[in-house]
């Protein structure tokens, strides 16, 4: 796993064991964990992007680990140990933390590397990626939030197509299903990805969070309470300096300079 923060409060996970397409080992999924909770964790971090090293973004779970015997789901090697406490894996961070993630889909996201990519809030492909959704001919489900993200993302008619056939999925394909936020000459993905990712730090950081947040509520709330919730978090916002910047740099005629406070 790689893990840095740039200049401009963007931090790039990595997925790093390209020789297997980026499988996830037990080690890879607690130390995704780890780096997802460190960078919403930190004051440094605005906008995360994940990808994957190599040709694939990730071949979802270790299948030969496991049918060794020391994989995920395994019974050697403490290997059942992740799966104990659902709350503590990645997918399960992914949908709690504040911080916006943008998936720089590399190559094929495949099995939990599909649930993985689904839970981050954008995904940008390149044009050779594609999305392989194919559970159904493994004789499994989405286990990892696939099943909750796709009537929502796509609607219940097109999850029930994903799901049912298990076709694989192109770049354009994606994108036209609304799965894909963009696609991007292979080449571009990580730069494409990392400036978006730069635009979004650049705005006011506990805006951008709190916005994250009540999407996040939005979804299991009724319309008056999630209002409530709304003008809360707004009059929050009001005494920060951060809105105090974004009013004056507005009448000045000037870039915001958010400091997150």
């Amino acid at each position: 796993m790689r893990f840095h923060v740039d200049d401009h409060h963007v931090a790039t996970i990595t997925l790093n064991r390209p020789h297997r397409r980026n499988a996830i080992s037990v080690r890879m999924l607690q130390q995704l964990a780890e780096v997802l909770t460190q960078a919403d964790d930190s004051r440094d971090v605005r906008a995360i992007v994940l990808t994957g090293a190599g040709k694939g973004f990730c071949s979802g779970l270790d299948i030969k680990d496991a049918m060794a015997g020391t994989g995920i789901g395994s019974e050697g090697s403490g290997a059942t140990v992740p799966w104990q406490n659902a709350r503590s894996l990645p997918t399960s961070i992914l949908f709690e933390i504040d911080t916006p993630i943008i998936a720089a889909v590399n190559g094929a996201a495949a099995g939990y590397g599909l649930d993985l990519a689904l839970g981050c809030d954008m995904r940008i492909l390149g044009e050779s990626s594609r999305l392989l959704p194919g559970f159904a001919k493994r004789g499994v489900v989405p286990e990892s939030g696939g099943t909750w993200y796709l009537p929502r993302l796509v609607g219940w008619a097109k999850a029930a197509e994903i799901g049912f056939l298990g076709r694989d999925i192109d770049a354009a394909g994606a994108l036209e299903l609304g799965l894909a936020n963009a696609v991007v000459p292979d080449d571009e993905l990580v730069a494409e990805a990392t400036s978006w990712a730069r635009e979004i730090a650049a705005n006011a950081p506990l805006a951008i969070r709190a916005m994250k947040r009540l999407y996040r509520h939005g979804l299991t709330e009724d319309f008056p309470s999630h209002t409530h919730h709304v003008l809360l978090q707004t009059m929050q916002l009001f005494g920060t300096k951060d809105f105090f910047e974004g009013i004056s740099s507005f009448a000045e005629g000037r870039d915001p300079d958010f400091q997150g406070r």
